[in-house]
């Protein structure tokens, strides 16, 4: 997959408004500063429309599916309708159907819980932690990381022809790296899943925020993804794709919603005649607003055109990979090589930083919000900054102090919110950084990096 030359054309966005983007925060050195959330590809900031739309709707709010009263029809209608946006959106197929979850971990969850016993699951090291873990009962290959997309092609083809060719296998991958940003080549893997008779499952956690996802034109067989990296909050997700493992499959969660008719037998025992369609998965009162936000996040990205959304964010991207290029000591993160496409999550090191020293002085000095760790990709960051899989370092807990070598990276990532500010700002805050030192002491608490309340200033 690469980013259409038709949107790099096309005239350039102006940033969306999002919530927060006003907000002041302290900083430990004296005064205040506008908060630059450059954190993105953990939770993006929820666009202002959906907010709007969000509280418009609240004082209507009412249970779905099963109440007479005007309030849940009118919340019932609203539900299904986010149902046929979202999947529009990501133009499924006919017999698609669109379920809602938590997230994109409870999406390759509930998949991974409606496979089929014997199939078995190919999965690349590189995957986030939300669709490298799920597959525990299955028989789970894992991939080597790939140096080219011509390589993740090859690798999967190998692995499949190796396979049993009579049972069912399903392939899951990214669509956008959450560590590295770089887009994995889909639709090719897909077409070497189907021709060895294997489905797909795509992770577009880090790619519906940044880039078209097509389900029918990638051929993929679902889609995941999760509403709070897509500018909604409330905690909602997605899995879309093909009915008929997911209709075949024990529901998801057992409770009202997913059954259709329940009855007493006459040995004392209970038969469940459960849904066939979304419902079958959705057990439980569902996160009507949360689902709505999501609806309300993909219209307002379709409305303002995704071609201009990606012309300015491949703009950002250029800005801050040549800005950290200008900066000897800092090394990008990148399985695919320079010249790889990829969305706007970049991750680096400083050679002699302790990366959550850094991270920490960045937010502390500059207001600048970033992430620093293993970003729930373990097996990936390790493998890129070329340490032994044993090595110690957890996800946002690192282990040596300020100033120490540590096992983690610091990532920036933005998006459709993002002012040209907030980018102007972190560059700078990188070279100062790296050239003058932090102006301030730090300390290891609780896992993390903090400013040192009681230590003097060094200015």
């Amino acid at each position: 997959m690469s980013v259409p030359t038709a949107a790099l054309e096309s005239s350039i966005c102006a940033p969306l408004p999002v919530l927060g983007q006003n907000v002041t925060v302290p900083l430990v050195t004296g005064g205040e500063v506008t908060y630059a959330a450059l954190d993105y590809a953990a939770s993006a900031p929820a666009l202002q429309r959906v907010w709007d739309d969000v509280a418009a709707y609240a004082p209507y709010y009412g249970s779905v599916h099963r109440g007479a009263g005007y309030l849940s029809q009118l919340s019932t209608d609203l539900f299904e309708n986010s149902r046929r946006t979202v999947a529009e959106f990501l133009g499924c197929r006919a017999d698609d159907q669109v379920v809602f979850t938590r997230s994109t971990t409870d999406s390759l969850n509930l998949l991974a819980a409606a496979i089929p016993a014997d199939c078995q699951v190919f999965v690349y090291e590189t995957e986030h932690h939300a669709s490298l873990l799920p597959w525990r009962d299955a028989q789970v290959t894992y991939l080597n990381a790939p140096r080219t997309p011509a390589q993740a092609v090859e690798s999967l083809e190998r692995a499949l022809a190796d396979r049993d060719p009579y049972g069912p296998a399903l392939v899951c991958v990214t669509g956008a790296s959450n560590v590295t940003g770089e887009l994995w080549p889909v639709k090719e893997l897909a077409a070497a899943a189907h021709a060895h008779g294997a489905r797909i499952v795509l992770d577009a956690a880090q790619l519906a925020p940044h880039h078209p996802v097509d389900i029918a034109e990638l051929d993929v067989d679902w889609v995941a993804f999760s509403g709070h990296k897509l500018y909604a909050p409330f905690g909602s997700g997605v899995l879309a794709g093909r009915a008929d493992w997911l209709q075949a499959a024990e529901p998801y969660l057992a409770g009202g919603g997913a059954s259709r008719k329940v009855a007493r037998r006459a040995d004392g025992g209970v038969d469940v005649d459960w849904h066939t369609t979304a419902a079958r998965h959705e057990a439980g009162s569902p996160n009507v607003i949360g689902v709505y936000s999501i609806a309300s996040a993909c219209k307002a990205q379709t409305e303002a055109g995704f071609d201009g959304l990606v012309a300015r964010e491949q703009e950002l991207v250029g800005r801050v990979r040549e800005g950290l290029a200008e900066v000897p000591e800092v090394r990008v993160l990148s399985l695919f090589g320079d010249d790889a496409p990829r969305v706007g999550v970049i991750s680096f090191v400083v050679r002699g930083w302790n990366s959550s020293h850094f991270a920490a002085a960045l937010s502390a000095e500059y207001g600048i919000g970033v992430r620093d760790g293993l970003f729930c990709a373990h097996p990936l960051v390790r493998t890129l900054l070329g340490s032994d899989p044993q090595d110690p370092g957890e996800c946002g807990a690192p282990e040596a102090e300020p100033g120490e070598r540590s096992l983690n990276a610091i990532r920036v990532s933005f998006g459709a919110g993002t002012p040209d500010e907030h980018i102007d700002r972190f560059l700078r805050a990188v070279s100062e950084l790296v050239r003058e030192g932090a102006r301030w002491n730090y300390r290891t608490e609780d896992g993390r990096c903090v400013p040192d309340r009681g230590a003097a200033a060094q200015i």
